[in-house]
């Protein structure tokens, strides 16, 4: 390896390492606790040798949200990919959605900016663009008709979200903690919302 790609594979390792230290203190003290000088202190480096990798604190964030969107993105494609029927790809797709928040929890909070003070750029993450597309395929399937209109499919998408989202978002938030409750709501709004649409 030569030298220019040493320090290359230094500056990405040195990068990664940022993210992975901000996401473990975000994890252990919140997002609203986290600042560049107590990061720069966590890996025993300078604050401004933070700041040559990322300008701002919500720059940190904004690349956090990214690899978040890029990891859900993996786990839904997975999802689908084990199913053939679309009302089975949605209802997987969807479930894999909701255990991605369970799993990663402070990411996920970070990533739409639920109670926390952390608000990453969105309309700088084109990667969060790429779940909704997923969906709306699948929403353009259950239809099986050329007649559905863009609209009638965004629509039904964030049906399904403002429902999903908002039990991850309660969840989140201790309102309850049933999982039996969880899941029977969960399934029940995924199942009932495939039902109109296919109807």
């Amino acid at each position: 390896m030569g030298s220019k790609e040493r320090i290359l594979r230094q500056k990405d390792d040195t990068r990664r390492r940022i993210l992975d230290a901000a996401l473990d203190m975000i994890k252990c003290e919140g997002c609203d606790a986290l600042s560049m000088r107590k990061l720069a202190e966590h890996i025993e480096y300078t604050a401004p040798a933070i700041y040559e990798y990322f300008e701002s604190k919500e720059a940190l964030y904004t690349e956090l949200a990214r690899k978040g969107h890029l990891r859900l993105t993996a786990m839904v494609k997975l999802a689908q990919e084990a199913h053939t029927e679309a009302a089975e790809q949605m209802e997987a797709m969807w479930l894999a959605y909701w255990n991605f928040a369970v799993t990663y929890k402070e990411l996920y909070q970070l990533m739409f900016a639920i109670g926390t003070g952390c608000c990453p750029a969105e309309n700088q993450i084109a990667e969060a663009s790429i779940f909704p597309q997923m969906i709306s395929e699948v929403i353009y399937a259950l239809y099986a008709s050329p007649e559905v209109s863009d609209e009638e499919v965004q629509k039904k998408y964030y049906t399904y979200w403002a429902v999903i989202h908002g039990l991850i978002a309660i969840n989140m938030i201790q309102l309850t903690r049933d999982e039996k409750m969880n899941q029977e709501i969960l399934l029940g709004a995924i199942r009932g919302i495939t039902a109109l649409i296919t109807g």
